[in-house]
């Protein structure tokens, strides 16, 4: 264990050496000092570990020796233990105010000043390891910190990159895909109108849509996950015309399966939400509904107001969720494999999902009995959302 370094100051040089000598006897490296002007200068060269300090001195008493090592960085921690022929109450509450931690009365016992010496040294020393650990605790805590500022500002450039690659993977494919598709338009038109022909041209248009559905996805998708705080300047929508025009995009999808979709619920209010994206996650969650519709069936919509929040039902007869992909129907990629015989679902689901909890809203999805599934759209009172007011 290394040595602790006291400082003694006193003008008494009787007393001087009595307490140097029990020190070192203790093992303690000793600094002894007559005035305080030399204490303070000695102690700004090589901080001690505690200091014994007289009260009654000429020049510089005890009080102002102990008031100016406090008001020193560096030096405002070690303690000082006040050494006084001086009895009264009132000198020593004016030595703990100069900023004592201790007070011996002369004439003083060797055991008693060494016991409060072994004590203060103790605390001494759980105060600097306390001090070193905090040190080392912030450097850590600065230097994870640094760490995270850098792997998030890669996160964000990756992102960019992402979103960057996407767009022009999108661009690109479209360049080819509108000549590969016109061609194929023009094709389509000119063929004789045989019953296998028209079967192809239904294959082509199918397969024509989806192409187009999932780039657009695709590339919204990423853009709400790189930069889903610009779209969140939400603006207000009527929950009517809303769900009308997706019903109207939604409508030769659903001809096409020979599902009927029902009209939307009239006068049910303004809900928070950029319009054209809540078309987009409404017609993504008609879709899913049409594929899960049995021929002939007709995909029902209906409405219920809550205190904060409208909900929308919609509701498909014929095929439900297979148990085990109810709780991830509206993770990316989760359901890969075609759980309808209109194929896969897609990106719809999730693309829907992320778009609604931008605005506040939600999505959940219910298997039903008769076969069939239920959609849950939750949308906020637009009158809720600041600055919609006035809009509304």
């Amino acid at each position: 264990m290394a040595q602790s370094e006291i400082m003694i100051v006193d003008d008494n040089r009787a007393n001087l050496k009595l307490l140097e000598d029990m020190l070192l006897q203790q093992g303690h490296k000793v600094f002894s000092f007559p005035v305080g002007r030399l204490a303070l200068e000695a102690a700004k060269k090589r901080s001690p570990d505690l200091i014994l300090l007289d009260i009654n001195m000429p020049e510089m008493n005890g009080y102002e020796v102990c008031e100016r090592l406090k008001s020193v960085n560096g030096l405002a921690s070690i303690p000082v233990i006040f050494l006084s022929a001086l009895g009264e109450t009132e000198d020593k509450v004016k030595a703990f105010r100069a900023g004592g931690v201790d007070y011996i009365s002369k004439p003083f016992q060797l055991e008693e000043v060494h016991a409060r010496v072994e004590t203060h040294l103790k605390l001494r020393g759980l105060q600097k390891a306390s001090e070193l650990q905090n040190e080392r605790l912030e450097q850590a805590i600065a230097a994870r910190t640094l760490e995270l500022s850098i792997a998030n500002e890669r996160l964000r450039i990756l992102d960019r990159s992402k979103n960057d690659f996407l767009t022009m993977i999108s661009h690109e494919f479209r360049t080819p895909l509108q000549g590969l598709l016109g061609a194929g338009d023009m094709l389509a038109t000119r063929i004789p109108a045989t019953d296998e022909n028209i079967q192809l041209q239904g294959i082509y248009k199918r397969s024509r849509r989806r192409i187009l559905t999932i780039l657009d996805d695709a590339l919204l998708l990423t853009q709400i996950d790189v930069s889903g705080e610009r779209f969140k300047s939400a603006g207000v929508s009527s929950l009517s015309a809303m769900l009308g025009q997706a019903i109207e995009k939604t409508a030769e999808f659903a001809s096409s399966r020979k599902v009927t979709l029902m009209p939307p619920p009239l006068d049910i209010g303004r809900v928070a939400g950029n319009e054209d994206l809540l078309i987009r996650a409404v017609q993504a969650l008609l879709e899913t509904a049409v594929k899960f519709s049995a021929e002939g069936e007709v995909v029902r919509l209906s409405s219920e107001a809550e205190l904060d929040s409208r909900k929308v039902f919609v509701e498909a007869r014929g095929r439900t969720i297979p148990s085990p992909l109810l709780a991830k129907f509206f993770d990316l990629f989760s359901i890969g494999e075609a759980i309808t015989p209109g194929g896969d679902l897609g990106l719809s689901p999730p693309l829907a999902f992320r778009v609604l909890s931008l605005f506040g809203g939600s999505v959940s999805v219910a298997n039903l009995e008769p076969p069939g599934i239920r959609l849950t759209i939750s949308l906020k009172h637009a009158s809720l959302q600041e600055g919609d007011l006035s809009a509304a």
